[in-house]
């Protein structure tokens, strides 16, 4: 069944949602915090979810990176079933597809920003992880603080260092939870050039979830999310490249 449900999705749709719900445990009621969400994202497609605090959009892209189950509906990533799978199923699609970009950096304190970015290549058994790691520390301009501890970092080099770790695994599909939310403006812009930079040199489908219209408007598409539905789906049309 599992085969004949990812033969049926187009190869080139990265991720496919089909009347998604999500409902949670308050008590003795339920609430209901994402209602009948139909999305399709395209490969190497650049997508933003935007909307105020308690909209949905965090519930939603935890689902679409399968941390989270929905209470009704299908999520397929890379033709998998995310909503039939249970955790352990979930952890390999992730390992085998996807990468993270997190508002609190989420490093570990007691590795170098190297060994950091070497940890998802070791963990996917990836030869040459630290040629790679090192060759990422100085895409992100970071090669002169390579054994430096996060703790040693700014706010800005750790969020570097995270984003080289996205990277390293050349995911099929990266997610990113208010990736300049914890920046000041100017490293915030900085930030949002790198991470366009490497999404175009890797081809990577980017998917995130922000406040920051400026970067919002750096993708392809905006959705706009309202007490967990969908209203507006927007393409935006560049008259420049993103990396202009």
């Amino acid at each position: 069944m599992v085969e004949e449900l990812a033969n049926s999705i187009n190869k080139n749709i990265v991720l496919q949602v089909n009347h998604v719900t999500k409902q949670v445990k308050l008590d003795d009621k339920s609430l209901t915090i994402l209602h009948g969400i139909d999305l399709e994202v395209n490969k190497g497609e650049t997508l933003a979810i935007v909307g105020s605090s308690g909209s949905g959009k965090t519930t939603l892209l935890s689902l679409l990176a399968g941390l989270d189950l929905p209470s009704s509906g299908e999520i397929f990533l890379k033709q998998q079933p995310l909503h039939l799978f249970d955790e352990e199923q979930r952890s390999q699609v992730r390992a085998k597809y996807v990468g993270f970009i997190f508002q609190q950096f989420l490093l570990i304190n007691s590795l170098t920003a190297l060994e950091n970015i070497m940890v998802p290549a070791e963990l996917a058994q990836i030869k040459q992880a630290r040629s790679l790691a090192l060759k990422l520390l100085a895409d992100v301009g970071l090669s002169e603080r390579g054994d430096h501890f996060p703790s040693q970092l700014s706010g800005g080099e750790q969020q570097r260092v995270a984003i080289a770790r996205a990277f390293i695994t050349q995911p099929d599909i990266l997610f990113a939870d208010e990736p300049t939310g914890n920046l000041d403006s100017k490293t915030g812009e900085h930030i949002t050039d790198l991470l366009f930079q490497l999404n175009q040199q890797f081809g990577t489908t980017l998917v995130l979830v922000t406040h920051d219209q400026k970067l919002a408007q750096r993708c392809q598409r905006i959705i706009e999310m309202d007490s967990g539905n969908l209203m507006r789906d927007s393409a935006i049309n560049h008259l420049t490249s993103n990396l202009a």
